[in-house]
């Protein structure tokens, strides 16, 4: 992965958020990260698959649900990066999983 298109991808402020939240909850479905960011479900898969084409995202098939987590093959700079903005982000990105606590769809 190019530095340029890392950076292209967290541009996008939907993308960056998917991303903060599966760093703080592990692995997240597509009805959970569309709660939390009050996004409709088209347009969080869209960001999602963009992220997983990229090799930012794994997605791992529970019946018919699909949950997505950070991909622990992202080259390390691109880890510390996103480590680096969740620190930053950390307590907004908690305070946006627990207000949504309750509203599970898987």
């Amino acid at each position: 992965m190019h530095p340029v298109l890392l950076f292209k991808l967290l541009a996008d402020e939907t993308r960056t958020s998917i991303i903060l939240l599966l760093r703080e909850a592990d692995e997240l479905c597509v009805c959970d990260l569309s709660s939390v960011t009050n996004q409709p479900q088209p347009k969080i898969s869209r960001h999602i698959a963009l992220l997983r084409d990229a090799g930012l995202v794994l997605d791992r098939r529970e019946g018919k649900w699909i949950h997505y987590r950070l991909s622990p093959h992202m080259p390390a700079w691109a880890a510390s990066i996103i480590d680096t903005a969740w620190r930053c982000q950390r307590d907004k990105v908690r305070e946006l999983l627990l207000g949504a606590k309750g509203a599970d769809c898987c």
